[in-house]
């Protein structure tokens, strides 16, 4: 791709070797440690599902059980895989013993990781079939069905009710949406559980539980059936149940997640170093699954200000391509994210909205960018509030964005008017469709105002990314260097789900995810 910004390719080098050394450093503590998400991941992927006699769910009775007893740093794979050695059971039965008193597994003989991989191998071998089948179905609705060219629009619904939703998602679709995104209900993050069965009682969103997924897919299929296309679902794979929902996603063919440490730890005040290590294990399931994860840039925006604080958002994507990458998830599906946020009173603020478009674009050429629309000062003028929209919607298609989340009158409300969210779609159609080969006509002025907007912005990014290499990831968050947040290493929810790790630990779907990934193949096709 040529750039239409004049950048620096050293430049943008540079500050990529520099990512890439503070995900490196960052990555050494990630592979020393595991966290009870982590773990109760595990042991969702081995098959052990429901809840017990309290409605606990089963893997939280499981992993509890094992931090009672001194086992988690040995892992759930150890520590079950042991007790199907000896015992033959699967582990839901295992589970079910626990659950009932019946067994301890402090008094069970640890096996060799060896042994442990072989008593599980059934169990490993069904999940990995069921994620691989996910991802040929996904191919063959597309191979039936084509894939959209142009920027996917993104619409949400958040109701509470699952059922409710189902409505809503049906309607969005046949009103022309690409992507619906299941808003998850207020304070889901929080939980250090994953909630189960069909939820109908959640605030401003929907309980994220395997039940919904599965019933929102079957949804989307049959709507999409209808349309002769194929409908994305997304989710919110982030907070304390990171890897789990990651996991829930790919064995219901989720499309798109949520998936981002560095949101959490900034917006929802979850320890760096829980999140951190729970995001790796999420990514590389995401990655398995065919998953586009994406990023939560957009939200510093919130909080900072948007041209002043425009190189963190950069900074930011250089450092989750960075970290996607470890987890073997491909360019094609790191949805990297920012946001069109600027006051709209800044002269010349649409120029600087297209300037870090278009950087965005060329830095990340395969990456589908996930586009937020303008939120932060939207206005109750609704004349004003759809011309946002519509110079939002003409970024998008200037500057070829592909996750394009459309801005709504009423987007605040716990779910949008179904009449505005069938508005803001005719304005993005009209848009995308009478400007469809606008950026492919247009070229920026040599040294002019968008060129000296952007070529400022990465060289800014260079040198945060150059102090946050010198000062490592965890004491930068600490400074507050995004969004104007500080967060101590130690402090936050979740620090006491962390443990470093045995000589005997293992995680039998990070070896297969990691190995299928960077082999190029389906493993047990």
């Amino acid at each position: 791709m040529k750039s239409k910004l004049g950048l620096d390719k050293t430049v943008i080098a540079k500050a990529r070797h520099f990512a890439h050394n503070i995900a490196a450093d960052t990555q050494n503590f990630i592979d020393l440690h595991t966290t009870v998400a982590v773990e109760r991941t595990v042991l969702r992927l081995l098959g052990v599902n429901g809840v017990d006699a309290n409605e606990v769910p089963m893997p939280n009775v499981v992993v509890d059980h094992m931090t009672s007893r001194g086992l988690l740093a040995h892992g759930a794979a150890i520590a079950v895989g042991s007790a199907t050695a000896h015992s033959g059971k699967a582990p839901q039965r295992i589970a079910e013993d626990i659950a009932a008193g019946q067994l301890d597994l402090a008094k069970i003989p640890l096996v060799s990781p060896e042994q442990a991989r072989a008593a599980l191998a059934p169990y490993v071998i069904k999940s990995v079939k069921k994620i691989n089948g996910n991802v040929r179905k996904r191919k063959k609705f597309l191979k039936e069905y084509g894939d959209k060219k142009g920027p996917y629009l993104y619409i949400i619904v958040a109701t509470g009710n699952i059922y409710e939703d189902i409505v809503q998602a049906k309607a969005a679709a046949k009103q022309g949406a690409d992507i619906i995104a299941v808003i998850r209900t207020t304070g889901q993050s929080l939980l250090d559980y994953v909630p189960f069965g069909a939820t109908t009682e959640g605030f401003g969103g929907t309980y994220a539980t395997q039940e919904n997924f599965r019933l929102m897919r079957a949804a989307l299929d049959e709507v999409g059936a209808e349309q002769k296309r194929y409908i994305r679902l997304c989710n919110y794979c982030s907070g304390l149940c990171m890897p789990e929902i990651a996991a829930m996603g790919a064995l219901e063919r989720l499309d798109v997640m949520l998936n981002d440490a560095l949101y959490g730890i900034l917006f929802r005040d979850i320890n760096m170093k829980r999140t951190i290590v729970d995001q790796f294990f999420s990514r590389v399931i995401n990655g398995y699954a065919g998953v586009i994860i994406n990023t939560g840039e957009d939200n510093y925006l919130t909080t900072a200000d948007a041209v002043k604080e425009a190189h963190t958002v950069l900074a930011s994507q250089f450092l989750n391509e960075q970290f996607a990458a470890f987890a073997g998830i491909p360019e094609e599906q790191m949805g990297l994210g920012h946001a069109f946020e600027i006051d709209p009173s800044v002269k010349n603020g649409f120029l600087m909205e297209l300037a870090q478009a278009q950087m965005a674009r060329e830095i990340f050429p395969k990456a589908p960018l996930k586009y937020m629309p303008p939120t932060k000062y939207m206005t109750g003028n609704i004349f004003r509030g759809h011309i946002q929209d519509a110079l939002f919607n003409i970024v998008t298609i200037t500057t070829d964005q592909k996750l394009h989340l459309l801005g709504m009158m009423t987007e605040a409300l716990h779910t949008p008017f179904m009449s505005d969210r069938a508005l803001a779609i005719e304005n993005a159609q009209y848009v995308f469709n009478t400007m469809a080969d606008f950026g492919k006509e247009i070229q920026f002025k040599k040294d002019g105002f968008i060129q000296k907007r952007a070529q400022s912005v990465l060289s800014q990014t260079l040198s945060l990314l150059e102090e946050l290499e010198r000062n490592t990831l965890f004491t930068s968050l600490s400074r507050g260097v995004f969004a104007d947040i500080k967060r101590p290493p130690d402090g936050g929810k979740g620090l006491d789900g962390v443990v470093a790790k045995e000589t005997d630990y293992f995680n039998p779907f990070i070896e297969i995810f990691l190995k299928d990934k960077n082999t190029g193949k389906e493993e047990n096709k």
